[in-house]
């Protein structure tokens, strides 16, 4: 075979530095919109982007010329840069991250799982949300209290 095929989904989540609500109704759409556009050029394809006014879920299919690292650290500068651009001068990003890989077959559910943020997150935290994942992606190594940097 000459040619190299992938389709790769990750599910990236992110908080805002010390989950500060910076990401208010008035900036949320114009950063999601932003966010798929800085994919789109760095050649990974934007499936949905979600979220409330402390953090982000994106899911997208990753390039296969481009390193995960590589996509999230263009991904944070490039859409905290433009907050600050926009008026909202002290917008930084959280240090880390999560990404998990999503099947193709769980694609539609994870889709609506972002896109329905705000009715989510009636009920449940952003440390329960993230505890939720690494518990079903069996991640028993992470210290918690970096989720909330």
């Amino acid at each position: 075979m000459s040619q190299s095929l992938t389709k790769i989904y990750i599910h990236l989540v992110f908080s805002t530095k010390d989950r500060f609500p910076f990401i208010t109704r008035e900036w949320r759409n114009g950063l999601h919109r932003y966010i798929g556009g800085i994919l789109n050029q760095t050649d990974n394809a934007p499936v949905c982007i979600g979220g409330i006014h402390d953090h982000v879920h994106i899911l997208f299919i990753q390039s296969k010329s481009c390193s995960l690292a590589d996509i999230i650290r263009t991904v944070k500068s490039n859409s905290s840069s433009w907050m600050q651009e926009q008026g909202c001068s002290k917008f930084c990003w959280q240090g880390g991250y999560a990404a998990f890989s999503v099947s193709s077959s769980r694609k539609d559910a994870v889709e609506e799982y972002i896109l329905n943020q705000e009715e989510h997150h009636r009920k449940v935290t952003f440390a329960e949300e993230i505890q939720a994942f690494c518990k079903a992606y069996n991640i028993d190594n992470y210290e918690e209290r970096y989720f909330m940097d």
